[in-house]
């Protein structure tokens, strides 16, 4: 369509002056032609009657040349002007030409055929014996002819005004020098079905520029429906991309699918080392809780904790790596990183907050009657792993590989149930938000020295003011307390019961 739009364009362009050029060269001399031509006719119009009544009179006359109006009745006589005028105009306009010519006169001699005078005949006597100066025009015709006729006056000379005035056939004897007698009229048709040939190259180009367009808006109305069918193909396609790309975003964490799909990061296997901080929680007695549970109740369970601890996650910047069974891989650092210091500190806030949250969980789940909710140990440590894609050509995973992972699955498990356990590398990042208990020396397979872990014990800083939830369930007590939760009525109401139930305990140890 490109070529054939810029070709159609240049020759439109370039095509009408052409066409008008030629056609205007050929009508005027078209134009030219018909002049010449109706000017030899009149010429030999001219000289075929000169030739007949005034040479073909004069030479075979015995006696005196006279001139009379008369003068085919008188032997040796030619016609005065008037008579050559009426004569003269009866030969030219005999023929079917472009051009006609006639005398008129209202005053006629007597014996002569009267003229016939049309309505604009009259009215050119009238104006010119009023004003002979003006002449007179008039423009008419149909749709296929105009016709131009021109008035000028006859005005009478000296000889004319003596013979008129003295002649016994003239209509009138008081003429005077200057006065109109008649008129001489030039009528020229011009037929315009005839000139509308002359106009073959606009109309060739009128005809060629109609068939482009009409092919033009066959081929754009194609191409419209093939675009309409692109457009019909592509939506249908983006809407099952969209839906698979809905599917897949399941199967990864927000920030991986994100990179992908913006182009940030190809999809080969490739990995990359960076410093990282990685958060690993397992559930207290997993097995033990399963064993209670029915598989749906335990299902429905496990993916509410989930879907929790993830929605948790991906607030603080964390990317969920992977579930593995009843625990949880978080890291920090890729594809997203604010530093290490702060990713760090980001962890940590996470893992506070994923505490609280499943303080308030646990109480709602035994409402719902589970016995023992869950209890999650979390532990967290920073250090250089190797980031990116592994596995095969046809399958891969985003993950990570190295100690540093596998010392943060370590820390999870000597944390106390419900608690939060730190290496050393994580807790002089944010060491001015927790206070922390070091704990007895551990050994890990290959490391070759010793790793000092802390356990959180309390909260500092920005945290610090944090309100903690008390919980305790013991046979007999069913305690749950957050104090971000409740009202500021609900807390004075909270205080009363407490001081009651406190009073109670008392009256049973005394």
């Amino acid at each position: 369509m490109g070529p054939l739009l810029i070709g159609s364009l240049v020759v439109s362009l370039l095509g009408l002056p052409i066409a008008a050029w030629l056609d205007l060269r050929a009508l005027s001399e078209r134009m030219l032609r018909t002049q010449a031509d109706e000017i030899s006719r009149i010429i030999d119009e001219v000289r075929g009657f000169y030739g007949s009544d005034v040479v073909g009179r004069i030479l075979p006359a015995a006696g005196p040349i006279t001139v009379t109006h008369n003068y085919r009745d008188v032997d040796g006589a030619v016609p005065i002007p008037a008579t050559l005028s009426i004569e003269l105009g009866k030969r030219i306009s005999g023929v079917n030409g472009t051009v006609r010519y006639r005398f008129v006169s209202d005053l006629p001699f007597k014996g002569r055929e009267p003229h016939h005078i049309d309505s604009f005949e009259q009215a050119a006597l009238s104006r010119l014996r009023a004003d002979p100066k003006q002449p007179v025009i008039d423009i008419s015709g149909s749709f296929l002819e105009r016709r131009v006729r021109t008035a000028a006056p006859v005005t009478m000379g000296a000889v004319c005004v003596s013979c008129h005035n003295t002649h016994p056939d003239s209509p009138k004897h008081d003429w005077k020098v200057g006065d109109v007698r008649g008129i001489q009229e030039i009528s020229v048709v011009q037929p315009i079905a005839g000139n509308v040939l002359s106009f073959k190259f606009l109309l060739s180009y009128f005809a060629f520029v109609a068939t482009a367009g009409l092919i033009l808006i066959v081929l754009q109305r194609r191409q419209t429906r093939l675009i309409r069918g692109m457009n019909r193909e592509l939506s249908d396609a983006n809407d099952f991309l969209a839906g698979v790309s809905a599917k897949l975003a399941k199967y990864l964490s927000p920030q991986v699918y994100k990179s992908i799909f913006s182009g940030e990061k190809d999809v080969a296997i490739e990995t990359d080392r960076k410093k990282l901080t990685i958060f690993f929680s397992d559930i207290k007695d997993f097995t033990a809780i399963s064993e209670r549970l029915q598989p749906e109740d335990l299902t429905a369970l496990l993916n509410e904790y989930f879907t929790e601890m993830s929605a948790i996650a991906l607030r603080h910047g964390g990317t969920v790596d992977k579930f593995i069974g009843d625990a949880i891989l978080v890291f920090f650092g890729d594809p997203e990183t604010k530093g290490v210091t702060e990713d760090a500190r980001a962890c940590l806030r996470m893992a506070v907050e994923m505490q609280q949250r499943l303080e308030v969980l646990s109480a709602q789940w035994r409402q719902r009657g589970i016995e023992q909710p869950f209890c999650a140990r979390m532990g967290i440590n920073t250090g250089y792993c190797n980031v990116g894609n592994f596995g095969s050509n046809d399958r891969m995973e985003y993950t990570i590989i190295g100690a540093a992972a596998n010392l943060a699955a370590r820390l999870q498990s000597i944390a106390e149930p419900g608690g939060i356990c730190l290496s050393y590398e994580t807790y002089a990042l944010v060491r001015d938000l927790v206070e922390a208990q070091p704990l007895a020396p551990i050994v890990m397979k290959g490391l070759s020295r010793e790793i000092i872990p802390y356990a959180v014990k309390g909260w500092s800083g920005e945290v610090s003011g944090r309100s903690q939830v008390i919980r305790e369930q013991t046979p007999g007590l069913d305690l749950f307390v957050d104090p971000d939760a409740m009202s500021e009525s609900g807390v004075e109401q909270a205080k009363r019961r407490l001081t009651e139930a406190l009073a109670v305990l008392n009256l049973r140890t005394s």
